[in-house]
């Protein structure tokens, strides 16, 4: 059985476009999906449906096998969510947070005592457990809100833009904690994001979303090996030399645009082609200033399906004021 299974989901505000436009999705229980886009691109209204906090226009969903319409409390006892604002009171400790979340979901005694204390230190957060959240760092505040919906040891976990903001060791943190829950305890994650290297780090696969619809779907490594091969871009150490390197450059691949103080080819062979070219440039006398390799990205499989980079978007999210 999947653990989250998609058909022809859409979401439609009034007087707005549809948010969500009829996406299909599946995800295989115990896999990372990293949910790739901008904002405003219906990532998180995706999440609120699936989590049962949106009602959908249409289409139909099942999360851990129940329905996100007809079933929907069991739909919430068999999940976890870390959505994009953490729901913490500032004025009560971490320890406090954890006693009244398991309450909610019926935990108590040492059964509870024991869970939170395993989950606040796989978190990092056991010496401060007993400090006010208040004075929590933004952070901490993401590693204790992953350790509330962790507590009921849910099978599906959705995390929308869980490192939005954070420095880069508590996101680095935060990705090898969830890399931990997929591997070791089997935990099925919907990850939310505009990270490139987040979804590329974290996910099995990665399902990018642009105007409400899923334009292309895959593994990372799939996804990039469609937008083609490695390139290189070298610029001489002589501008004079340049037409002498283009030419040079020529039998080793395709050219590229450049900057006009450089040469680019994309790469017949791949990285291999690299030494290659080092020798056929120094028996040429052609002296190198500096030479980059790169690899295709995921931002190129944005670019190549939607005409436009996802790094750098800033356009408001349209599930921050949903108008039902």
């Amino acid at each position: 059985m999947s653990a989250i299974e998609v058909r022809g989901l859409v979401r439609e505000f009034k007087k707005g476009p549809r948010a969500v436009d009829g996406i299909d999705l599946t995800v295989a229980e115990g896999e990372i999906y990293g949910f790739l886009g901008p904002n405003g691109a219906g990532k998180s209204t995706a999440v609120l449906m699936l989590t049962t906090l949106l009602p959908p226009t249409s289409g139909t969903a099942t999360v851990a096998g129940f329905d996100i319409v007809k079933q929907g409390p069991q739909v919430r006892a068999s999940i976890g969510a870390a959505l994009q604002e953490a729901a913490l009171d500032r004025f009560l400790t971490g320890r406090e947070h954890i006693k009244l979340q398991g309450s909610l979901h019926g935990m108590k005694g040492a059964d509870l005592k024991q869970r939170g204390n395993d989950l606040l230190e796989r978190v990092g957060l056991t010496d401060a457990a007993d400090r006010k959240v208040g004075g929590y760092s933004g952070g901490m505040k993401r590693r204790l809100d992953l350790a509330l919906a962790l507590l009921h040891s849910p099978r599906v976990l959705f995390l929308d833009e869980p490192t939005t903001g954070l420095d880069p060791q508590s996101r680095s943190a935060l990705w090898d904690e969830v890399a931990r829950l997929s591997r070791e305890d089997g935990v099925t994650v919907f990850l939310t994001t505009q990270y490139l290297e987040e979804a590329d780090a974290l996910a099995n696969r990665v399902g990018i979303i642009d105007h409400g619809t899923i334009v292309v779907e895959g593994t990372p490594d799939e996804l990039k090996a469609e937008v083609g091969r490695s390139s290189v871009e070298i610029e001489p150490h002589d501008a004079a030399r340049l037409a002498d390197l283009e030419r040079a450059l020529t039998p080793f691949g395709e050219p590229m645009v450049t900057r006009g103080t450089s040469a680019s080819i994309r790469l017949n062979e791949g990285v291999g082609d690299v030494t290659a070219i080092v020798r056929a440039l120094d028996a040429q006398g052609i002296v190198v200033h500096q030479l980059r390799l790169r690899e295709p990205t995921l931002d190129d499989v944005f670019l190549e399906k939607t005409g436009r980079s996802l790094e750098g978007s800033g356009d408001n999210d349209e599930d921050e004021t949903p108008s039902a």
